[in-house]
């Protein structure tokens, strides 16, 4: 009879961890949603109040300061390095400064004036761009010929007007959209001068601003903090220096492509090509379509060889060089990295789509710190 009682009370107790871990799993998605409830409401309460319009003029404001400690942040470690071999941390930070410099000037005074040259040639060459794609969409419907019940002659004059409004509308805006340009560019020049000048007096103590960060963080945790921030610092920092030489290397492939395809303005081209591949899966493809398109109305030949050039250039990148660079970086689900850049590229565009990846690696980081830690969305 006693042994009977004893088993009954254990079968309680399986059902009673049963009930407990079910209630946990419950808990859990409902903290889920509630996250996501909150961030849906804080958007539309940053779209009410118009605090996105404040805040991105804010940010416009103080950006200098926050591309000095971009800038500190990614010198850190060679600074470290030279210190590490008894040279001055100052005198470090400015051997350091001057090689940065004489790279970018190197670079800037070379790149600058190729540039320029072939924005003018594309420029003038967009009439004969739109000529060409107009010839292309006329010969193509001529071999389509009649389909019953669609108008195909009202379709391709359509297509007619809205490529002959672009182009006059292009054509046009040119004057005042080089005047915003140079405008932007000097102003966006100067915050990149002040930015760098601030970037050198906080690396010269960078190793300090960590330190009087955690200073405001409760005595008890910090040491978590202190892990949580190297943790974040390692992954992200690799992940930057990664895709930027992936980057790089998908510029000057592209480069040399387009060159060789005979495309005009290769270098305009590569270099768009090695921004917009920052974008994770949809970069390529933002980054190659113009090319493509330009290659194809000067001879379709340029545009099979442009097309090929970026085949080959992501091919390399994306099964030689990435898995090389960014190995142990920020492993992120591939569907989560396409939701972030639609969230991200809905309310941000380009800079959203650049932005999104590490934003979403740096809260990926966060949320397991804490999952760990206090058990927060363990589904175990």
């Amino acid at each position: 009879m006693f042994n009977k009682k004893i088993s009954e009370k254990e079968l309680d107790v399986k059902k009673l961890n049963d009930v407990i871990s079910m209630t946990k799993k419950i808990l859990s998605i409902a903290y889920i949603f509630i996250v996501i409830a909150g961030v849906y409401a804080a958007t539309l309460i940053f779209k009410e109040w118009k605090i996105g319009n404040f805040l991105f003029n804010l940010l416009r404001i103080v950006s200098p300061f926050f591309i000095g400690l971009v800038v500190a942040w990614l010198l850190d470690p060679v600074v470290k390095f030279l210190k590490n071999h008894k040279i001055q941390r100052t005198l470090a930070t400015v051997l350091v400064y001057i090689v940065l410099m004489i790279i970018l000037v190197l670079i800037i005074s070379s790149l600058m004036p190729l540039l320029s040259d072939q924005i003018n040639e594309i420029v003038k060459s967009i009439p004969n761009i739109l000529t060409k794609v107009q010839d292309w969409i006329n010969d193509l419907f001529a071999k389509v010929g009649s389909i019953d019940g669609i108008d195909i002659n009202n379709i391709k004059n359509n297509l007619f007007t809205k490529l002959e409004t672009y182009g006059s509308e292009l054509t046009s805006s040119l004057p005042d959209l080089t005047v915003k340009f140079v405008s932007s560019f000097f102003s966006g020049l100067g915050s990149l001068i002040v930015g760098f000048i601030i970037g050198f007096y906080l690396l010269i103590s960078f190793e300090n601003i960590n330190d009087a960060i955690i200073t405001f963080v409760p005595s008890k945790s910090r040491d978590d903090f202190r892990g949580l921030t190297n943790e974040v610092n390692t992954s992200l920092r690799k992940y930057v220096q990664g895709t930027l030489i992936c980057a790089t290397s998908v510029f000057v492939l592209s480069t040399i492509g387009f060159a060789i395809a005979g495309l005009k303005a290769p270098i305009l081209f590569g270099l768009f090509c090695g921004v917009t591949n920052i974008i994770p899966y949809v970069g390529p493809y933002i980054g190659g379509a113009p090319a493509v398109l330009v290659g194809f109305s000067q001879e379709p030949i340029v545009g099979i060889i442009a097309l090929i050039s970026i085949i080959i250039a992501q091919f390399l990148e994306s099964n030689i060089l990435n898995p090389v660079v960014m190995s142990k970086t920020m492993k992120l689900h591939p569907v989560t990295i396409i939701l972030g850049l639609l969230v991200f590229g809905h309310f941000w565009g380009m800079i959203g789509m650049l932005l999104a990846t590490p934003i979403i690696a740096v809260l990926k980081s966060i949320i397991l710190f804490l999952d760990d830690k206090y058990d927060i969305i363990s589904f175990n």
